[in-house]
């Protein structure tokens, strides 16, 4: 295929997977040869074996990143810091995708971002929502079950210091007794008290702006 056929069947494409590519090619060695040259002379990344994306410049539709995530390893969903930079509840631009996954843990690095893919227990895989951008997409986890992940992965002992250190804000999209009713599904003692700290965070923030 020439990348002029080529550009003019995908350029709308978001994200280009081979397994359309390859579909009724009876030569995909020959398509695998052409997509590594255009690799290598910069029209296409590689996300990952078998997912591409057209170079900025090509490419008619720009990408949704939470939709990519969700496709590079399936099933995942975008969770702690980078959930908590999409709901607003840290000041910070957080240049990882960190998602969770029940199968294993892995890391996507190209000219489309980092990926980042944590592992998580089955029983503990909910609590987030399909988001949906230019008819792309992904998977986000909800702004309790973002903190939950994040105190439950990393193994903290959550104080008021280490929630200012957070820089925790925009408290109000945080529900209170979702949160402790999610706290519990985690059958660790520790998360509902770490529930119970970010409540009281959340009454001390309220109570600092009613002051301003």
């Amino acid at each position: 295929m020439k990348w002029g056929n080529f550009l003019d069947r995908f350029a709308s494409f978001p994200v280009i997977d081979t397994n359309i590519l390859t579909a009724g090619v009876s030569d995909t060695g020959s398509l695998k040869v052409q997509l590594s040259r255009w690799v290598k002379a910069k029209k296409l990344i590689q996300a990952k074996r078998g997912i591409y994306l057209l170079a900025d410049k090509y490419r008619k539709t720009a990408v949704y990143e939470p939709y990519l995530a969700s496709l590079l390893k399936r099933p995942s969903y975008i969770s702690l810091e980078k959930a908590l930079e999409y709901h607003g509840l840290i000041p910070e631009a957080v240049p990882v995708f960190t998602s969770l996954t029940t199968k294993r843990q892995g890391r996507f690095v190209s000219g489309a971002g980092t990926f980042v893919y944590r592992h998580i227990k089955k029983p503990l895989f909910w609590g987030y929502e399909s988001v949906t951008v230019n008819g792309q997409t992904g998977f986000i986890a909800s702004p309790e079950k973002a903190l939950l992940d994040l105190f439950y992965l990393n193994g903290m002992k959550v104080s008021q210091a280490y929630l200012k250190e957070l820089r925790l804000q925009n408290v109000g999209k945080i529900d209170p007794k979702r949160l402790e009713a999610s706290a519990k599904r985690f059958k660790n003692p520790g998360m509902p008290c770490a529930a119970k700290a970010v409540g009281k965070y959340i009454d001390s923030y309220k109570d600092e702006e009613k002051t301003l």
